[in-house]
């Protein structure tokens, strides 16, 4: 059973980081249904297996933009510097207050519905340029470090959060994406220390559920890559639209769980 669960993690993740590497995100956000869900991984322990499958999947990605010059740069540092300590606080958060499934899905769903819906309109029908404006470099961290607190709580990727923002605001895909998954990586490593240390602190089970966290992670390294290699391939504007789509998609996905 521990080895068919395994092999489902694996084909989870290699296909939902095919998708979601090239608009930058990990696709953490897609598993953590299918791990509560379909493949029963309890509550509080799927947060760090989620962190887990981040840490393991990252470099897959990562290691493809690198190698086309397209990782690093100013954006990559403000979300980092945003999002590190804001998943140390959501981690705390987690174990402590231990907010309940249903406030996590009512977020999401609030805002990557409508968000997901602005960015297919800011594509099919662009704002004229004098509307435009990327977010000012404090404003680019203080999402950063709100979105490390909600990663660090449900531990999902940042950039299903960050993509769709800062691509409507005007950046390019290509310079989104490699900075989100960046983030992200580095986010997830501090956040499962910090779980780590949490553990010690407390009689609540906060360790990762392991084998699946090492097998989606495993099927992510290998998907990221994949993906990542596609993007160039990709029309700029097909990508905005694909990440206008995963945002609609996750945020209607637990919109209708939170229905239920």
């Amino acid at each position: 059973m521990e080895w068919s669960m395994a092999l489902s993690g694996f084909a989870a993740g290699l296909l939902i980081s095919v998708v979601t590497a090239p608009v930058g995100v990990s696709g953490a956000v897609f598993l953590l249904p299918v791990q509560v869900s379909v493949l029963g991984v309890p509550s509080p322990a799927v947060t760090p297996t989620n962190l887990l499958y981040n840490v393991v999947a990252g470099p897959g990605a990562l290691l493809r933009y690198r190698r086309a010059g397209q990782l690093g740069g100013p954006l990559t540092r403000l979300l980092i510097a945003g999002t590190v300590p804001g998943v140390v606080v959501g981690a705390v958060i987690r174990v402590f207050a231990v907010p309940g499934p249903r406030v996590f899905r009512l977020l999401v769903a609030a805002l990557l519905l409508p968000l997901g819906l602005w960015l297919w309109l800011r594509t099919v029908r662009p704002a004229p340029p004098r509307t435009r404006g990327r977010p000012s470099p404090r404003a680019t961290t203080s999402l950063a470090l709100a979105v490390g607190v909600v990663g660090g709580i449900y531990g999902i990727g940042g950039g299903s959060l960050l993509g769709p923002i800062l691509v409507g605001r005007g950046a390019p895909v290509a310079t989104v994406a490699p900075a989100a998954l960046a983030s992200t990586f580095v986010t997830s490593v501090v956040g499962a220390a910090t779980y780590a240390l949490l553990s010690l602190a407390t009689t609540g089970d906060v360790t990762p559920d392991w084998l699946l966290g090492l097998s989606c992670g495993a099927g992510g390294l290998l998907g990221g890559y994949l993906g990542a290699r596609l993007q160039p391939h990709v029309p700029e504007t097909a990508l905005r639209l694909l990440l206008g789509t995963l945002a609609t998609a996750v945020g209607a996905l637990y919109a209708v769980q939170t229905l239920r």
